[in-house]
């Protein structure tokens, strides 16, 4: 919708698209882009990913026009993807995560949405390196996806062993 805040829209689509937390969103800095042969690429974890349409230009856009209330008027002062109300500060979590709840975003259904989506798709090494997560978290993920039925057998013989 070319009619949201650009900084929303940007904010919204890691939380939708990568399972990133409101907070961690909050905190990208000018650092965490970086533009390559491929395209515009964001660091969430270990490695950057390459951004999709219409990411890519959401991102490109709000680098080149971003500022926080505080600066009236001035871009390019703060290292802050998302610039806050005060002075050399990024946008709280929390009124990052309200501004999403006003575009009909709930942040934490959304990431576990995302989350149990992109551990149906992938594995969870990927998953680790690529969203910043504990490869023992995105190995609970995966599990939690896919349904891990490795105990089923040995719960259910131990219920009624007289069952046929």
């Amino acid at each position: 919708d070319d009619t949201l805040n650009t900084a929303d829209r940007v904010a919204g689509l890691p939380v939708l698209l990568y399972a990133q937390r409101v907070s961690a969103i909050a905190r990208l800095t000018l650092a965490h882009v970086e533009p390559s042969a491929d395209g515009l690429r964001l660091r969430l974890g270990a490695r950057a990913l390459v951004l999709p349409q219409p990411l890519d230009d959401l991102v490109s856009r709000l680098v080149a026009s971003r500022h926080g209330h505080a600066s009236l008027g001035k871009t390019g002062t703060s290292p802050w993807l998302l610039p806050g109300g005060q002075p050399g500060r990024p946008i709280s979590a929390s009124r990052l995560a309200e501004r999403l709840r006003d575009l009909g975003i709930y942040a934490g259904t959304a990431r576990t949405a995302a989350l149990m989506q992109l551990a149906t798709e992938l594995p969870a090494g990927v998953i680790a390196k690529m969203l910043g997560l504990h490869f023992k978290v995105a190995v609970e993920w995966q599990k939690a996806a896919s349904g891990d039925w490795t105990g089923y057998a040995a719960d259910y013989s131990r219920d009624d062993p007289g069952r046929s």
